[in-house]
C-alpha cells in the first residue's frame, strides 16, 4: 500500500514514515504543500495523509486542486486544528477522513487501512459544456456525438477550461492546472495550445466557443453545433 504523507514537521514526518513502513507501507515525504499536490498529481496511491498548515500550498488548496483534477485517491487530512469549521471545510473539499494532533499511531494506520480498503468512491466525472463532452475515464472527447481526437497536454487544459464554463480563465490559472510546477517556460505556451484547441473544437465543426478575453483570458462558453455562437 503506497502512501504520500504531506507534513511539514520534519521529525513528526520522519516519525511516521518509520512507523507506517514497520507496518507494511510504503510511503513518500513531502514537506510542503506545492510539492505535495505535484507528488500526488504525478504518482499513483494508495491514500494520502495531508497536513493543513503547510508552507507554499495549505492543505485546503492542495486537497481542492487534486479534486478539481479529478484525483479521487482518499486522503486524511491531519492537523492541530480541531474546530468544528475546519472539519466542515476538509469534508466539502473532498477529504474523506480527518485527524486531530496529538494522535494516537494505532489509530492512525486503523483509519488509513480503513481508507484503502474503501478505495477512491465513484464519483461523476463526465463534463458536458453545450453539446461538447469529456471523459476523464476514458479520454474521449466529442462534441454533438462526433469524436475529436486531442494531445495529451490539449486535453489537459480543455479539462480545466471545462471545469469552469463561462469563467474568464487567466494564462497564470490555466498553466498553474495543466503543466506541472517544475514548468518554467513561458506563459505564452498557454496561447499556443489555445489555439490548437479552438481549431478542434470549433473551427472543424464551425462554432466558436473558446473565447480569448482580451487582457484577461480565455473562457468557454456554451454552444452547440448549428446553432448561432
Amino acid at each position: 500500500m503506497r502512501v504520500l504523507l504531506v507534513e511539514d514537521e520534519r521529525a513528526l514526518a520522519e516519525t511516521i514514515r518509520r512507523g507506517l513502513t514497520n507496518e507494511g507501507f510504503v510511503v513518500d515525504v513531502a514537506h510542503d504543500g506545492v510539492s505535495g499536490q505535484w507528488m500526488a498529481t504525478e504518482n499513483p496511491y494508495d491514500v494520502i495523509v495531508l497536513d493543513i498548515m503547510l508552507p507554499g500550498r495549505n492543505g485546503y488548496d492542495v486537497l481542492r486542486n487534486i479534486r478539481e483534477l479529478l484525483i479521487w485517491t482518499p486522503a486524511l487530512m491531519l492537523t492541530a486544528k480541531d474546530g468544528e469549521y475546519d472539519q466542515t471545510d476538509a469534508f466539502e473539499l473532498g477529504a474523506d477522513d480527518y485527524l486531530t494532533k496529538p494522535f494516537s499511531f494505532i489509530v492512525l494506520v486503523a483509519r488509513l487501512r480503513a481508507l484503502v480498503r474503501r478505495g477512491a468512491p465513484v464519483r461523476p466525472v463526465t463534463l458536458t459544456v453545450g453539446d461538447l463532452v469529456l471523459d476523464p475515464n476514458t479520454r474521449i472527447v466529442s462534441r454533438g456525438g462526433q469524436r475529436i481526437t486531442l494531445t495529451a497536454k490539449e486535453f489537459a487544459v480543455l479539462q480545466f477550461l471545462m471545469r469552469h464554463p463561462e469563467d474568464v480563465l487567466s494564462k497564470a490559472e490555466i498553466l498553474d492546472n495543466a503543466w506541472d510546477h517544475a514548468f518554467d517556460g513561458s506563459d505564452n505556451i498557454v496561447e499556443v495550445y489555445i489555439g490548437y484547441l479552438r481549431k478542434k473544437i470549433d473551427v472543424a465543426f464551425g462554432v466558436q466557443s473558446l473565447e480569448t478575453v482580451r487582457g484577461m483570458g480565455y473562457r468557454l462558453m456554451p454552444v452547440t453545433v448549428g446553432t448561432a455562437p
